[in-house]
């Protein structure tokens, strides 16, 4: 039997709510429900609202096996909402409402049993937009460098970002994904202007922030995975498209999965992508695995 891995997502928890309803979601917590799902032991930090909104996320999330003891009950800030706006590609965008409940996460003392246990930690920068929860977000990665992968899923959202948010957080983290805009985004607050190839960017920032890996996801044109001796491509695979909501998190579970078991980069490639092309026939970030090819 494969050996069993804790792993952690840290950040925001809301409701997506999609002109058809609402859905469990925010990328922390979609990554954790597909490690979850993939056999491990997939474990939420965040923070929800004491409110109607707030109580449900419990109760779903009770739903689906997931721990529940690491997410916090916030008094005065509501439930975080996020509506989502799908455009006639299928391609999602968000309007994000502030002040909210995952804004505020706190240290708790339980944290240092639980980042004993884990082996790896994925976040991102939109849960470091007000500074309490920044604060608490880089004591976590801080107490786990030595024994943990540290997975930056940058997920670069409206303006909820900067340079020191970016650079900080690349830093603690030994593997760095991203998508074809935020390398972009990256390119022009580094100040490189040039015509610098995706993968000798990729390169540049393995180098300067010494990383083990860089995912970069490219839509229909699959992704790139680079370390600092090898270069995979990878294809996504023919499914029919519901949406493309929560896809890049599960290519982040399947990656760091597949990482840690210390597979080849084009066994990562595949295994990423077929299940990131996989989420993208269903609708919204946790669809229910009854079909699921990896499982």
């Amino acid at each position: 039997m494969d050996e069993k891995f804790t792993i952690i997502g840290l950040g925001e928890l809301l409701w997506d709510i999609f002109p058809y309803g609402k859905k469990l979601g925010g990328a922390p917590a979609n990554f954790t429900y597909h490690v979850s799902a993939l056999g491990h032991n997939g474990i939420i930090v965040s923070r929800v609202g004491n409110d109607e909104l707030g109580k449900e996320i419990i109760e779903k999330i009770s739903d689906t096996k997931l721990n529940i003891g690491y997410i916090q009950t916030d008094k005065i800030h509501p439930t975080g909402t996020v509506e989502v706006i799908i455009d006639s590609n299928n391609q999602p965008d968000y309007i994000i409402r502030e002040r909210v409940a995952w804004d505020f996460i706190e240290w708790q003392h339980s944290f240092s049993r639980l980042l004993g246990s884990a082996v790896a930690i994925c976040f991102g920068s939109l849960a470091q937009r007000n500074d309490i929860s920044r604060k608490t977000i880089l004591e976590m990665l801080k107490k786990s460098r030595k024994v943990t992968e540290i997975v930056f899923d940058i997920n670069l959202r409206q303006d909820y970002y900067d340079r020191n948010i970016i650079e900080d957080s690349l830093r603690l983290a030994t593997i760095l994904k991203l998508n074809n805009l935020e390398l972009e985004v990256i390119k022009g607050l580094f100040g490189i202007v040039d015509k610098c190839s995706q993968e000798k960017f990729c390169h540049l920032l393995l180098n300067k922030y010494d990383l083990k890996l860089i995912c970069l996801t490219k839509g229909e044109e699959g992704s790139i995975l680079v370390n600092k001796t090898s270069t995979c491509r990878g294809d996504i695979f023919p499914y029919k498209v519901a949406d493309r909501v929560g896809a890049g998190d599960a290519f982040a579970a399947a990656m760091i999965i597949e990482f840690l078991k210390g597979s080849s980069l084009e066994k990562i490639s595949y295994k990423a992508n077929r299940l990131a092309s996989w989420v993208t026939s269903k609708e919204g970030g946790m669809p229910a695995y009854d079909d699921n090819p990896l499982v």
